[in-house]
């Protein structure tokens, strides 16, 4: 039920324990992990969100990690999201899109607290809370060797499922009204529900 999902999120935000969100595409993963980040002790620090399907496997390491200069052809001193998100919260949404290398640099992180960039020999100790989510059950995304178990275990130290919109067809009229209300201010017009 959505008002369970809803507060478990609530008193895993108060912890620094590694959290994954799992739901359908449009069951607003991303929005419970922003209300995560904005109820947790770090909401006054950055909170970056990475939608881990939409970026090229080529540069979502680079990304993640950074790149020091010399890397490769090009490469120049880039702070990665893991850094940017130091003392404060990043997003890994849809993480089993990763491929397992990367899923394994980002189980080495989670364990060692350290982000060395691509092409760098110094490793840099980092602070963050990890959010991530899946857009399927995770158990079928390990089956599928999607997910890598031990970065699962790692991740969904709290595991909060949000169920499909058609499994909670009475928030239809609430949902409704919040967007036409919304909708219409934005128009600068009334609407009637």
């Amino acid at each position: 039920d959505l008002l369970e999902s809803i507060e478990m999120a609530r008193l895993a935000s108060k912890s620094g324990s590694p959290i994954m969100i799992c739901g359908k595409t449009g069951t607003g993963k991303e929005l419970m992990a922003q209300s995560i980040h904005n109820a947790s002790p770090r909401k006054d620090q950055q909170y970056v969100a990475v939608n881990c399907s939409a970026i090229p496997e080529s540069l979502l390491e680079g990304i993640l990690f950074g790149t020091a200069r010399g890397a490769f052809t090009g490469a120049v001193d880039k702070v990665g999201l893991l850094e940017k998100a130091n003392g404060g919260t990043l997003f890994l949404d849809e993480v089993n899109s990763m491929t397992p290398g990367l899923q394994a640099k980002l189980l080495r992180f989670l364990q060692e607290k350290k982000v060395r960039r691509v092409g760098a020999l110094e490793e840099i100790d980092i602070d963050i809370k990890v959010i991530s989510s899946i857009n399927q059950n995770p158990h079928t995304a390990i089956e599928e060797q999607a997910l890598r178990p031990d970065l699962f275990y790692r991740l969904a130290v709290v595991f909060i499922q949000i169920p499909a919109l058609s499994d909670r067809l009475t928030d239809l009229p609430i949902l409704i009204s919040h967007f036409l209300e919304k909708k219409s201010l934005l128009r600068g017009k009334t609407a009637k529900v």
